[in-house]
C-alpha cells in the first residue's frame, strides 16, 4: 500500500540541483525525507482526521493541535516551517474553531496562527508573526498582530514567490532624514 501511495504522490520538493551534485549519504538521506515526509502527512490525514493536502510539506518541530485535530485544513504544497504552531482551540474560553490554510502558502518560522483564523491561497506569513485574523489571498503578512505588508504577491508551490520583473516590482517611495552631524 505505501508503495502505491509513494508512485501516485508527488515529490516534495524540487530537489534535482542538490540530487546531481551531492554525496551519495546526502542524496539517500533527503530521499528517506521526503519518504517520512508523504508518510507523516498520511499519518496526520488518517489517524488524526486532518486535511493537509497533497505536496504539503509540515516541519518535524513545527506544533499542530491535536486537541481539535478534524479542524485543521491545510491546502495543497503549502510549507509549514520550523517552530510554527497552529493552534484550533483556545482553552481559556473552551472553544474550536477551524483553521484553513490555502494552496501554495509559506508560514514562516516560529509563527502563531491562532483558532478560527483563514489564510487564503498563495499567501506568506512571516517569521514569528502572530495571524489572529483572517489572511486575503496574495497577501504577505508580518508582525504582532499580523499586518499586511504587501498585496497581489503571486507564488509557486510550496509558498516560493514568482518571478518577478523589474517592472512589477513597487516603488516605495519613503523619505528618511539623515541626521547631519
Amino acid at each position: 500500500m505505501t508503495t502505491a501511495l509513494l508512485t501516485t504522490t508527488a515529490p516534495l520538493m524540487a530537489t534535482a540541483p542538490l540530487m546531481a551534485t551531492a554525496p551519495l549519504l546526502t542524496r539517500i538521506r533527503e530521499s528517506l525525507r521526503e519518504v517520512i515526509q508523504i508518510l507523516r502527512r498520511e499519518y496526520f490525514n488518517r489517524v488524526w482526521q486532518m486535511q493537509l493536502g497533497e505536496g504539503s510539506v509540515v516541519s518535524f518541530s513545527a506544533k499542530l493541535d491535536k486537541t481539535n485535530p478534524r479542524g485543521l485544513h491545510i491546502g495543497k504544497y503549502t510549507v509549514v516551517t520550523f517552530g510554527a504552531a497552529i493552534l484550533t482551540h483556545d482553552y481559556v474560553n473552551n472553544v474550536t474553531r477551524d483553521v484553513y490554510i490555502g494552496d501554495d502558502c509559506f508560514i514562516g518560522a516560529h509563527a502563531i496562527i491562532l483558532p478560527g483564523v483563514r489564510i487564503g491561497n498563495n499567501c506568506i506569513v512571516a517569521a514569528a508573526t502572530v495571524v489572529a485574523r483572517d489572511v486575503p489571498s496574495g497577501c504577505l503578512v508580518a508582525g504582532n498582530p499580523a499586518r499586511v505588508v504587501e498585496t497581489n504577491v503571486k507564488t509557486t508551490h510550496y509558498g516560493v514567490r514568482a518571478s518577478v520583473t523589474p517592472q512589477e516590482m513597487p516603488i516605495v517611495k519613503e523619505v528618511t532624514k539623515v541626521p547631519s552631524f
